[in-house]
């Protein structure tokens, strides 16, 4: 590749006792944090949220200055030097200020000239990172209208303009799929190899294990630095999958999350993947989970099962909203939602393609697929945001052309970048969807109170949710959504950018209610997330061009070299070989 890096070498950040606080926080945001990360690799910075990733971020990028201790970037004081920092400094943050209303190319000069980049070294520089993020056959099209990785490689490209030594990533996998997250990690690899300094915050800790090293923080403090292989392998002999022979996986988990053996468990395909406390033997497990002759298979460990342990294990047993939820009548072969030949276009160009599936009771269904290929155009059919161009979208037999406003009490939607009202309060918010959904006088303020009690909201009641860390948010989302007690719920993209302690609660919650007979339709970019789905489908250029269980997707793509593929690699696979047939067909 043609050098988008400067040289570079010997290039570090160093901090020595460094401390953040905010004033009405009992705990500083960033704890005498010590530590020196050199260039030639990327760095992660891992932690759930409100670990204090940010924060740290915005301090090596000179936004706010520590309460006390030392920061060195680049040989630089962030604050005092923060001219020449900005000089050799690439920051991106999670909501990176593209404009939307200017095209490609136009958000390329705009980054040109406010880092003085003129002349022939601009038409260069320039020429170098529409090649080098795949961008040059898209200079004249809106930034708006991009899709979400686009908008990453675009944001990323912005950032380089200037030829940073340093650069810093906030969340930058946020919303992206694995086939651009894997182009976005592939550009930083190369970025790292050519000897800049790369940061890289996450909350997927799938990425984290990309990194020469990573830093856990948690509630401020660093609480691990080092290689992520390292951790992972104290989890040797502790990481173990078990089917149910009786019941379902869902019940399974469940009673596995009570076990004071157990310190985590998630869904993985047609398995239920359980974290065992140190110490713990796991020949006694079937017996005590009630299915005496279930199979326990020892798994290879990932990072995620030790960071959740070093936090010391879910904090989550039991779903306390699935019990204030009412269990749904109705058979388990009912026909919930209907895609028959579904096709939507914007003029000549159609982004769902004759799309047909079934949804049963009681039955999680995802959609997955790339940014742009046409999921969310179909889910918003399907919950009647968007009218059909033909076809028919179907919820309890009723045609959401014509009987949307009877099926819209039976239905819970809770939106990708959830639809809060950022000026009004969680109490206020709370009391306005609950009118919207009907609701009033003693049975709305029941109700309230039930969400209130169930998600510990009393002392964020007078908060606006814009101040509020994300799976606050979300938790307010998911209750909102719910407050009409719907049978069938949307979900897109519900759990985009929390951290795994988040995610397992809202999964938690999730389940409990589908083992009551509520119906869940899910997207997704999260590939772990997509095994607690009972089908999938997969949906690319508008078409579905795969569908079934997690396992059979993975199986779909599964070789002699690699028997057990990742939900990932199954979805990329997939992705991939389809181009393949389309070019030589």
């Amino acid at each position: 590749m043609t050098q988008i890096a400067s040289a570079t070498a010997g290039h570090s950040i160093v901090l020595e006792g460094v401390e953040k606080r905010f004033a009405g926080l009992t705990k500083p945001a960033v704890a005498s944090l010590t530590t020196r990360i050199d260039s030639g690799a990327v760095m992660g910075l891992v932690g759930p949220d409100g670990a204090g990733k940010t924060t740290l971020i915005r301090i090596l990028a000179g936004l706010l200055k520590q309460d006390s201790g030392t920061v060195r970037v680049a040989n630089l004081d962030p604050i005092k030097s923060d001219k020449e920092l900005h000089a050799v400094l690439g920051y991106m943050p999670q909501k990176f200020g593209l404009y939307e209303d200017l095209t490609v190319m136009e958000n390329l000069t705009l980054y040109a000239d406010l880092r003085s980049v003129i002349g022939e070294q601009r038409r260069t520089i320039v020429e170098k990172l529409l090649a080098f993020t795949d961008l040059a056959h898209f200079t004249d099209r809106l930034a708006g209208k991009l899709s979400g990785g686009m908008k990453q490689k675009l944001g990323l490209a912005c950032t380089l303009i200037g030829q940073p030594k340093v650069l810093l990533l906030d969340e930058p996998g946020v919303g992206v799929d694995p086939i651009s997250r894997r182009e976005l990690w592939k550009m930083v690899h190369e970025l790292a190899d050519e000897g800049m300094l790369i940061l890289w915050s996450t909350s997927y800790l799938d990425e984290a294990e990309q990194c020469r090293q990573v830093l856990l923080m948690n509630e401020g403090e660093l609480i691990f630095n080092g290689p992520p292989q390292e951790l992972t392998q104290r989890m040797a002999g502790r990481s173990i999958l078990i089917s149910a022979t009786q019941g379902t996986n869902r019940k399974l988990l469940q009673k596995a999350l009570t076990l004071p053996q157990i310190t985590d468990g998630v869904i993985q395909g047609k398995a239920v993947r359980l974290i065992l406390r140190k110490g713990e033997n796991h020949r006694q497990l079937p017996e005590l989970l009630g299915q005496p002759n279930a199979n326990v298979v020892e798994a290879e460990p990932r990072f995620e099962d030790a960071f959740i342990d070093l936090l010391g294990g879910n904090p989550e047993s039991e779903s306390a909203l699935a019990k204030i939820m009412p269990i749904v009548e109705g058979s388990a072969d009912d026909i919930v939602i209907e895609s028959r030949s579904l096709t939507k276009k914007f003029g000549s160009f159609a982004a769902t393609d004759n799309v047909s599936f079934q949804v049963r009771r009681g039955e999680i269904f995802g959609l997955l697929g790339p940014n742009g290929a046409g999921k969310s155009t179909t889910f918003k059919m399907m919950c009647g945001l968007l009218v059909p161009t033909s076809g028919k979208a179907q919820v309890l037999g009723m045609d959401l052309k014509t009987g949307a406003g009877n099926v819209r009490q039976h239905l819970g939607y809770m939106a990708q970048k959830f639809s809060l009202y950022g000026n009004l309060t969680v109490e206020q918010n709370l009391k306005f969807f609950s009118g919207a959904y009907g609701l009033h006088g003693k049975k709305q303020k029941d109700k309230i109170g039930e969400m209130v009690d169930t998600f510990n909201f009393t002392p964020i009641l007078k908060q606006e949710p814009n101040a509020l860390p994300l799976g606050f948010k979300q938790r307010l989302a998911l209750s909102c959504a719910l407050m009409h007690e719907p049978d069938i719920l949307f979900l897109d993209e519900p759990t985009s950018g929390v951290d795994p302690i988040t995610r397992r609660e809202f999964w938690l919650h999730i389940n409990g209610m589908v083992e009551q007979g509520v119906t869940v339709m899910v997207t997704t970019h999260f590939m772990d997330e997509a095994e607690y789905c009972d089908r999938v489908g997969l949906v690319y250029r508008g078409k579905i061009i795969a569908s079934g269980s997690p396992d059979d997707l993975k199986q779909q793509v599964a070789t002699a070299d690699n028997p057990n593929p990742t939900m990932e690699q199954a979805f990329i696979d997939l992705v991939l070989g389809y181009d393949k047939e389309d070019n030589n067909g």
